[in-house]
């Protein structure tokens, strides 16, 4: 059953409209929002670009900061931008540290018995909101793409690698491409997911999961800053470019080395609308 959604306020803009909603999510077992961008009216259904957001951010961030709705509307794209993870389970610790809890989702199912009731971004994203837009919104349910930027670049690339065929093309700003391997992942792995069975931490891993992907072709797009103080600690793009350059025949990335930039809103609206377009001639192909 699909949840009902509330509409909490609406925007016009480029045309269009900007709105934001809530529902109660069986997945998180809690209200979550979302904002959404319906591009004006047209003669067929638009498909939809799904991003995800990082570390403290919630709905709000990426559909007021980066300058994103003028290239929807250009290209005819239904754009859905979710919160990184519940808020107010009243859990005890979500909302001590600002890369862990509250705001830090991870877009994991966690299974560790403090945060498994709440903690189910995965399926939320992939599964509970999926289903809602394609049956509140008036969309092209077969087309659908996938981006996001730090921790949400990590999960849109686990989604997209976990789910052959559902998304037509993936890209990422700055994601953690390695969370085995570095502090954020071994922190929010070890309390998400417990630290006795380390296979699960392999499936939100974009680079393992690359490295063994067998599903069908998909072209992904990275762009990362030189002068993103992550890069080397907690990025790791490198590692992910190995993986798939392993993986010839199913993955075609292009990462894409941004001189001077580091990992803020102004990179990301800086090159937003190289990632909006290489989504739309994807999601255009007949």
């Amino acid at each position: 059953m699909t949840s009902t959604v509330n509409l909490l306020s609406t925007s016009k803009c480029f045309g269009g409209l900007v709105k934001r909603y809530s529902h109660y999510s069986e997945c998180c077992a809690c209200e979550m929002k979302f904002h959404v961008f319906e591009p004006p009216a047209a003669t067929s259904k638009p498909a939809v670009l799904l991003f995800l957001s990082g570390l403290t951010c919630n709905d709000e961030n990426f559909i007021t900061k980066a300058g994103a709705i003028e290239y929807a509307y250009k290209n005819n794209l239904f754009l859905v931008c979710p919160d990184t993870s519940p808020r107010g389970c009243k859990i005890e610790g979500e909302d001590d540290s600002w890369d862990f809890g509250t705001g830090a989702g991870f877009y994991v199912d966690a299974t560790t018995e403090k945060w498994c009731k709440n903690y189910n971004m995965y399926s939320y994203i992939s599964e509970e909101l999926y289903n809602i837009v394609n049956k509140q919104f008036s969309v092209n349910v077969n087309k659908w793409s996938i981006f996001g930027h730090s921790m949400g670049g990590m999960g849109a690339l686990v989604i997209a690698l976990r789910n052959p065929g559902k998304y037509q093309s993936v890209s990422a700003f700055a994601p953690i491409s390695n969370p085995v391997d570095c502090q954020w992942g071994l922190k929010n792995f070890s309390n998400y997911l417990g630290t006795d069975d380390k296979s699960k931490w392999e499936q939100y891993d974009p680079s393992i999961l690359a490295r063994n992907y067998k599903g069908s072709h998909i072209d992904i797009l990275v762009d990362q800053g030189t002068e993103d103080n992550f890069l080397e600690e907690q990025l790791k793009p490198q590692t992910l470019q190995d993986a798939c350059e392993a993986n010839p025949q199913h993955l075609a990335l292009s990462l894409r080395k941004q001189e001077g930039y580091n990992h803020n809103y102004f990179f990301i609206s800086t090159f937003i609308k190289d990632h909006i377009e290489f989504h739309a001639q994807h999601l255009n192909q007949q």
